[in-house]
Order: structure tokens, then sequence, then C-alpha cells
């Protein structure tokens, strides 16, 4: 017995190729954001460690001199070349627009979490450590979403569906 098909065999190969583009590109845009996100704080952990502190702080708070923000870059770029694996053209093109991107990410998420405030107020190493996995995983939140869950957060006053009786 033949196999009936609504839609012809080109089309529906060709949406099948296309979901399956769009699925890789979604994976590779997560591993690059996330080796971004990795290679980024590298750098500001290392800094930190360093007792460069105040060079962290004034950096993601957009107070830091050229000079200093021009190396902290340097490195940041040079840890994600070396993460991704690419060359040439490709490897600057990615990073290009994926570091931005993340940085971009790093400084909302810390503007809006009010972590920029704590770490002004802490002194010392370990607290400027901790302070900073917190922005990673609060950056990490916005780059990547939970699509799948449907899970969203609701204000305080917000009325919830009343449940069926069983």
């Amino acid at each position: 017995m033949k196999n009936i098909s609504l839609l012809p065999h080109f089309l529906r190969t060709a949406g099948q190729l296309t979901g399956l583009a769009a699925w890789q590109t979604g994976r590779l845009f997560r591993k690059a954001a996330q080796s971004a996100l990795e290679s980024v704080q590298e750098v500001l952990r290392a800094e930190v460690q360093k007792g460069n502190g105040q060079l962290v702080r004034d950096f993601l708070t957009s107070k830091a001199l050229p000079a200093a923000r021009s190396l902290l870059l340097e490195r940041m770029t040079a840890r994600l070349l070396v993460r991704l694996g690419l060359r040439g053209a490709l490897a600057s093109s990615v990073v290009g627009w994926v570091l931005p991107l993340v940085l971009e990410q790093l400084v909302k998420a810390g503007q809006k979490s009010g972590l920029f405030d704590k770490l002004r107020e802490q002194e010392t190493v370990q607290d400027t450590l901790q302070r900073l996995e917190e922005l990673k995983r609060a950056t990490w939140k916005r780059l990547s979403p939970d699509h799948g869950s449907g899970a969203e957060v609701l204000p305080d006053d917000t009325e919830l569906p009343r449940q069926l009786p069983a």
C-alpha cells in the first residue's frame, strides 16, 4: 500500500532541512555565547585575583580608562578566539558580534539586579568573585532563556486561574 502525503516530497524535505538548520544555528549561538561569557568571566576573575578589583568595577560601570578598557577587551577577544577554535575572517566576524552582545547583556543584567552597587560596596576578593559569578548567572539567563517550559514570572497581584474540580 502506498503512503499518500498531502505535501509534495520536495516541500516536505525543504521544511525538514530548514528546521534542522534553524536548530543547529540556535545550538551554535548558545555555544558561542557561552564561550564568550566564559572568556569575559575568566579575564575579569584573573584581574580580581591579581588585585585589580577597582579596574573590574570601573570596566563594568564604563568608567575605566580607554587604555585599560582596550587591554581587557583584547584579552577577552583572544580567549574567545582560542575557545571557539575558528580561524581567519570567520573567527573575527563571530567575535565581532558575539562579544559586544554578551558584554551588553552583562551590563544590563548588572544594572537590573543592582550587582554594580554591591560590587562597589564589597572590598574583599572573595566577595567580588562571588558577585561576578552571580552576574554570570544573571547574564546567562538573559542570553539563553528557557523557551520550552512556558514559565514566566508574574507580578504579585496577578490572579491565578481557578483549578478545575477533580
